[in-house]
C-alpha cells in the first residue's frame, strides 16, 4: 500500500485499471516502401511496353497503359485509406469500452458493464469462428471483424477470460 494513498483511493485505481486492452487493425501486407516499389515497376513496365506501339503509330495504346497505372494507383489509395480503421476494446472491472473508428474517421463508442455482458460466438465446423458479438441488456455489437477465423478464436479466448476476470473484480489483497 502506498503511504500517501487511502485504501479507498487504491481500490478505485484497481477498479479502473484495465484487465484487457487490445487494438484491432485490418491486415495490410504491403507497406509504403512496397507500394513505391510496385508502382515504380508497374510504371516502368508500362512505359517500356508502350514504346513499340508509339513507334508503330498506335499512340493511343500508351494512354490505355497510363489508365491501367492510374487505376492501380487509385486501388492502392483506397486500400490504404481502409487500413486506417481500427477497433479498440478496453475491459476494466467497472466497464467495457469498445471504440470503433471507420476509415472515414467516424467514431462509434459502445460501453457496458462487464457483469451484464456476454460474448457470443458464431462458429462453423468447416470455417471456424465466423463472428463475435458483445451482448448486454438487449444491445449487441460485433467485434473483431477484421481478424481471420483463427485470430478471432484466440482473441475470443483472451477476451472471454478478461470478462471473467473483470466480473470477479480487482484483487484488493494482491501486493
Amino acid at each position: 500500500m502506498d503511504p500517501g494513498k487511502s485504501p479507498e483511493s487504491e481500490s478505485m485505481d484497481a477498479a479502473r485499471r484495465p484487465v484487457f486492452d487490445a487494438t484491432i487493425t485490418p491486415h495490410r501486407s504491403l507497406g509504403q516502401n512496397g507500394f513505391r516499389i510496385v508502382m515504380t515497376l508497374v510504371c516502368l513496365a508500362s512505359v517500356i511496353s508502350s514504346i513499340p506501339f508509339v513507334v508503330l503509330g498506335a499512340w493511343p495504346v500508351a494512354g490505355f497503359f497510363g489508365l491501367d497505372v492510374l487505376a492501380l494507383f487509385v486501388a492502392f489509395h483506397v486500400n490504404f485509406r481502409h487500413a486506417r480503421a481500427f477497433e479498440r476494446i478496453i475491459v476494466t472491472p467497472l466497464e467495457i469500452l469498445l471504440r470503433k473508428v471507420s476509415h472515414h474517421g467516424r467514431e462509434a463508442v459502445w460501453r457496458s458493464n462487464p457483469i451484464w455482458t456476454r460474448l457470443e460466438r458464431q462458429t462453423d465446423e468447416d470455417y471456424g469462428l465466423l463472428a463475435l458479438r458483445l451482448v448486454s441488456r438487449g444491445r449487441s455489437v460485433a467485434v473483431g471483424a477484421a481478424l481471420s477465423p483463427l485470430e478471432r478464436a484466440g482473441f475470443a479466448d483472451a477476451l472471454g477470460s478478461a470478462l471473467a476476470s473483470a466480473r470477479r473484480g480487482p484483487d484488493y489483497g494482491a501486493p
